[in-house]
């Protein structure tokens, strides 16, 4: 029985079984015309995934909902759903058609943000796709990302820069030079995940939703001890002693303290070099690598799932940087985990 259509409250629906498929939806147009031509589409789009298959059949959208569905990162996915559309098929989604979405959305993005915003949550969709069997594995071409461009403050830069802030902001700048964490990531932090007699965080509200235990030299422990610490509750908070509200892009949350600061330690505020709350963690990553030579630590308590995003840290960081860190009590690794032998220490879960 083909489709018939009817209209309510201004807008055509479809309502009728194709191929033993029932269907009762709205096409969302008007015009009686467009709704003729939107039921003969949807008829013709039934009868072909009958007849070939939803391995032939189906499209990016379907995909995408089965991810988020599986616990996925939603983050950059709705402005990709929108340009391609509910009807793209997902094997038709290679290289060109990244490219293409990459110039609709960010035509003047640098290459690191094409790959996280796009090239990322694309394959992240593709693969679970192939894994589910609906699409054969592929691999898709990310930027190549300028590490020379990739900032991060020398120990020099890095003093000015708190010796230029406030207490409340320099404890929340120090807290991200130790560990490496993201703004939102440090806003949700927890007073109960807060363990300053091992220097360790629980960061249970990780972006990629693994969360992680990371740890943080003597000198965070002594900054955040003087800044006073909450009882309960969140442990950074607002000038006016309020938990900060949690943002879907991170950073904003402390900016214009974090401004404030970075202008009065003459720090770069636009161009390639420009220093924002983000800096500091490419920042930890180069003084981390550049100290212990510990590729593994570096992805676990950076939170990277994928080497390539934390490999770019173990070329750029200059010889004489390891001993600055220590001559400026930026110590990583187990020498400086609250002074407990190396191999001694006892790990907090995360209850």
């Amino acid at each position: 029985m083909p489709l018939r259509k009817f209209r309510r409250n201004g807008i055509w629906y479809l309502r009728g079984t194709v191929a033993g498929q029932r269907v009762y939806e709205s096409t969302r147009v008007g015009d009686e015309t467009a709704a003729e031509a939107l039921r003969i589409r949807r008829e013709g789009e039934i009868l072909e995934r009958v007849s070939l298959g939803r391995r032939a059949t189906a499209t990016f959208a379907e995909a995408a909902l089965t991810y988020l569905e599986s616990g996925g990162e939603g983050r950059f996915l709705a402005p990709i759903l929108a340009h391609f559309g509910p009807r793209f098929r997902l094997a038709d989604i290679d290289n060109d058609a990244v490219n293409a979405c990459a110039r609709a959305l960010h035509p003047a993005a640098a290459p690191s943000t094409i790959n996280r915003q796009v090239v990322t949550p694309i394959s992240a969709v593709y693969q679970m796709a192939a894994e589910d069997g609906l699409v054969a594995h592929r691999r898709f071409r990310r930027r190549r990302v300028d590490d020379a461009r990739l900032r991060w403050l020398t120990p020099d830069e890095a003093e000015r820069l708190i010796a230029a802030a406030d207490v409340r902001t320099a404890a929340q700048i120090a807290f991200l030079l130790g560990t490496g964490c993201r703004v939102g990531e440090m806003v949700a932090l927890q007073r109960r995940d807060l363990h300053l007699e091992t220097g360790e965080a629980w960061i249970g509200k990780a972006k990629n939703g693994h969360p992680r235990m990371v740890r943080f030299p003597a000198r965070v422990r002594r900054m955040l001890a003087a800044h006073g610490l909450p009882e309960a509750g969140a442990v950074f908070r607002t000038p006016k002693g309020k938990p900060y509200v949690q943002r879907a892009n991170g950073g904003g949350q402390i900016q214009a303290a974090f401004n404030a600061a970075r202008d009065k330690a003459g720090l770069e505020s636009d161009g390639p070099r420009k220093v924002t709350p983000h800096t500091l963690r490419h920042t930890w990553a180069t003084w981390y690598y550049a100290q212990t030579l510990d590729f593994g630590g570096l992805m676990d308590f950076g939170g990277w799932e994928k080497a390539d995003m934390a490999n770019r840290y173990r070329k750029i960081a200059p010889a004489w940087l390891a001993k600055a860190l220590v001559d400026t009590g930026w110590q990583f690794g187990n020498s400086d985990h609250a002074g407990i032998p190396a191999g001694q220490e006892t790990k907090k879960s995360a209850g």
